[in-house]
């Protein structure tokens, strides 16, 4: 039987700790995975660092003006609140829940367990 359990984790005490790009993305390390934090608007999402076409890293993209996430390399974008690709190519991003909470900003990741 495969199960999957949420694990938050906190990964700052507030917005100033992560240091954001002047395209509001970031890149940190989180239970020794490498994920990508978006800032739009003050709403944080995150994903996996690469895309899932060609292996850009989605730090060094940007976001449009919808928030959506685009790829550096090949400019396909990515929807941060399901993962769906938009412009049309048929992939799909991995998304992570993201909470600001009054003690901090966390993270959940899913822990498959055989």
């Amino acid at each position: 039987m495969i199960s999957n359990k949420q694990t938050w984790h906190k990964i700052a005490e507030n917005l100033n700790e992560i240091n954001f790009s002047s395209d509001g993305l970031s890149e940190i390390s989180v239970d020794g995975k490498t994920i990508c934090i978006a800032n739009h608007n003050n709403n944080l999402h995150a994903c996996t660092q690469k895309c899932p076409h060609a292996g850009g890293s989605l730090a060094d993209g940007y976001l449009d003006a919808l928030g959506n996430i685009v790829c550096p390399l090949h400019r396909y974008k990515f929807s941060l609140k399901n993962g769906r690709n938009i412009s049309g190519e048929g992939y799909h991003l991995q998304t992570y829940r993201v909470e600001q909470r009054q003690d901090g900003i966390y993270i959940a990741l899913t822990n498959t367990l055989l």
